[in-house]
């Protein structure tokens, strides 16, 4: 009896994991894109650093001293709280509209307030520091600030897509559907 799902023979159809299923809710907030491997491996540096605070406030506290271990687990749990925020933040869309998650804030902006939403070519921060370089990004142009510069909500240089010039292509792209199929409706 062949089990095709197990065999290594079968060609990947790349075109069909692209579709959305029939019971996708559009309604749910849901990030076009995998978070990167610079943003995961920082999380997983602070749950690292987490674990090691924690077992020190263990530690800590069989020595007898309680307000130290209560300090040091407060701080680990900052610590893990950095991490789960630092991998929550990126680009949202749903039919509402697009969310930017940023470390200490977020930004909800409905569909009918965007007037495009386009990818060009320009200076970027690099893993966001203050250094530029010239790479892609995906820039937001708002009804209400035609004429301020474009905000941009992906770049190619940014923790998500560095060295990944084809899933930001991907994001890009999929950002721009959502736009322009929300945008008109």
């Amino acid at each position: 009896m062949p089990l095709p799902f197990l065999t290594a023979d079968r060609a990947f159809d790349e075109t069909a994991a692209d579709v959305a299923l029939p019971f996708d809710d559009r309604d749910r907030w849901r990030r076009p894109y995998r978070p990167g491997p610079w943003r995961v491996g920082a999380a997983a540096l602070l749950l690292l650093l987490a674990s090691y605070v924690l077992f020190a406030a263990m530690i800590i506290a069989f020595a007898g001293g309680l307000s130290g271990a209560t300090a040091c687990g407060a701080g680990a749990l900052l610590i893990i709280a950095a991490a789960l925020r630092l991998l929550r933040m990126g680009i949202w869309v749903s039919a509402r509209g697009l969310r930017r998650v940023g470390f200490l804030s977020t930004q909800t902006l409905p569909w009918t307030r965007v007037t495009a939403v386009r990818t060009v070519q320009q200076p970027v921060r690099w893993l966001g520091l203050p250094r530029t370089v010239q790479g892609q990004a995906l820039v937001l142009v708002r009804s209400e600030r035609r004429s301020e510069p474009a905000a941009p909500l992906l770049t190619t240089h940014n923790a998500d897509f560095l060295a990944r010039a084809e899933a930001f292509e991907r994001a890009a792209d999929s950002v721009e559907v959502w736009a322009e199929e929300y945008h008109r409706g």
